[in-house]
């Protein structure tokens, strides 16, 4: 047990997946895992363990933006031992090629800031994905016939944008798509030397300002939910 994670010693698995909606924690292990049982619900952040063809599995939300996640995705490593962390979530589309309900696999995450940067100072880190998981999340794609892309994305530290500029070059320079936690995910498992992975469904897009209605997203989202679990146990 932990300040922000109420579960017991082996309440966690070795795999992590981590949406950041907590109400999403639950639904992912309702709909993928066997035998699911609540494993954590300090301050309404649920996680769940339970087994996906026989290998234990916990779904474990993170909250919005990279300082909560760096809380959970710390303490699930240090204290609980997690090995393979995979981010799912949603993500905003900035190219045209990427359209809404596309899966994109994060290779690397660019950022601004992260609650990381007081240790590199001057360094610009640049935080990556495992390259096993990638490859094994791409090709679990491409068996399902889901449409992914796999590339640079931008992980925001604001919600609100107020930087088009900074937008434009990121379009110009190829990346994918931008959500708020990656980056430090990568970092963190960079630092302690586990496998991780961002697996990010479009669910909105800044160039043609679609969005995905409440009631088609969770039909969208099971696509990275099967290619995250196929990728940890390929």
């Amino acid at each position: 047990m932990t300040v922000h994670i109420g579960a017991k010693p082996g309440d966690i698995a070795e795999t992590v997946l981590l949406p950041g909606d907590p109400y999403r924690a639950r639904w992912a292990a309702e709909t993928f895992l066997e035998n699911p049982r609540l494993v954590n619900e300090v301050r309404g952040m649920l996680g769940y363990t339970g087994t996906w063809r026989g290998h234990p599995v916990t779904i474990h939300g993170t909250g919005m933006g990279m300082p909560s996640l760096s809380i959970y995705v710390n303490e699930l490593i240090r204290d609980f031992g997690a090995k393979t962390l995979i981010r799912i979530g949603s993500a905003g589309g900035m190219q045209p090629q990427v359209r809404l309900r596309d899966v994109v696999l994060a290779m690397s995450a660019t950022t601004l800031s992260t609650p990381s940067r007081g240790i590199f100072r001057e360094i610009n880190f640049a935080p990556t994905a495992d390259f096993g998981l990638l490859h094994a999340a791409w090709q679990a794609a491409q068996a399902s016939g889901i449409r992914a892309h796999a590339g640079g994305i931008y992980s925001s530290d604001v919600f609100y944008d107020e930087r088009p500029d900074l937008t434009g070059q990121l379009q110009r320079h190829g990346i994918l798509c931008v959500e708020m936690e990656a980056a430090e995910l990568y970092a963190l498992a960079a630092r302690h030397g586990r496998r991780a992975l961002a697996v990010l469904t479009i669910s909105d897009h800044l160039l043609t300002q679609e969005a995905l209605p409440s009631a088609d997203r969770e039909r969208s989202f099971g696509d990275m939910v099967q290619i995250a679990l196929g990728a940890a146990f390929a």
